[in-house]
């Protein structure tokens, strides 16, 4: 079974037309659904895009309605952040220089050993210190997509 840690970053673009990467985060996620990869992210990641989406669309409404969706898919796993995973984050956060948030994406995929997906420049060039990290992109001669830079 393929699984992947896929950050706020991804889903925000995923459910916000008007983002720059949403065709391609789109369709990088509808292809790992269909292929029934397991995706995988904090529970924490509720409080992350909620927060974007409400901000950027200026609607609770919206943002209400984006989690109702990310909890409705079958192929996502929600990783309670307990002790043990926060005190790793920290470590990682404090080690590679991430931002607090960012860093427990990291230590699921290391907890894990399966890659981060990331919009985010900075996290993907200061994770690889310990993990695989991509950014969805579309495999531009089939038209379909996939991970990577």
């Amino acid at each position: 079974m393929t699984m992947s840690v896929v950050d706020a970053s991804v889903w925000v673009s995923v459910l916000l037309p008007q983002d720059v990467h949403h065709r391609t985060a789109r369709r990088w996620l509808d292809a790992r659904l269909a292929s029934d990869e397991t995706i995988v992210s904090p529970v924490l990641l509720l409080s992350e895009v909620g927060g974007a989406i409400a901000r950027q669309m200026r609607s609770p409404e919206t943002a209400a309605r984006a989690l109702k969706f990310i909890e409705g898919i079958p192929g996502l796993r929600l990783v309670p952040v307990d002790h043990r995973l926060g005190r790793a984050s920290a470590e990682l956060a404090v080690r590679l220089g991430l931002r607090g948030a960012d860093a427990v994406y990291v230590a699921v995929a290391a907890h894990l050993k399966i890659p981060l997906v990331t919009l985010d420049a900075e996290q993907r060039e200061r994770a690889r210190e310990v993990i695989e990290v991509s950014m969805p992109q579309a495999d531009r001669r089939t038209g379909a997509s996939r991970s990577g830079e």
